[in-house]
């Protein structure tokens, strides 16, 4: 386990800080929501492209790590709670074409959310 939080601590060291843009493959780079940090990549699968986040809180959180592969016009969010009366932090990525890119979006609210098709 010690190992683990390691190697994901080195791999946020090494990442370069996103600011709101598009994404290399394989290039990592650093997000931030709030009190969670952690770094995003991708890679160009033949489905489509493998989007992976790896995001812990603070210096001592547990790593957890969220993956979706997109296809042409798909977004994903993963959204942070906050403190009770607070917005949450949302980060959207979306492809369009051979770019990805990385946004930081308001709160999601309830009417935005919907079942999501097969």
């Amino acid at each position: 386990m010690i190992n683990l939080i390691g190697g994901v601590a080195a791999f946020f060291l090494a990442a370069s800080p996103l600011h709101a843009g598009e994404l290399s493959a394989m290039a990592g780079e650093s997000i931030d929501l709030g009190g969670f940090r952690g770094v995003v990549h991708y890679t160009d699968e033949n489905d489509g492209y493998r989007v992976i986040a790896t995001i812990a809180e603070g210096e001592t959180g547990i790593p957890l790590r969220f993956s979706a592969t997109l296809a042409e016009g798909q977004s994903a969010t993963i959204s942070v709670p906050r403190k009770l009366g607070e917005p949450e932090q949302n980060l959207e990525i979306s492809r369009s074409g051979d770019k990805l890119t990385v946004t930081e979006v308001g709160p999601v609210s309830n009417q935005q959310t919907g079942a999501i098709a097969e």
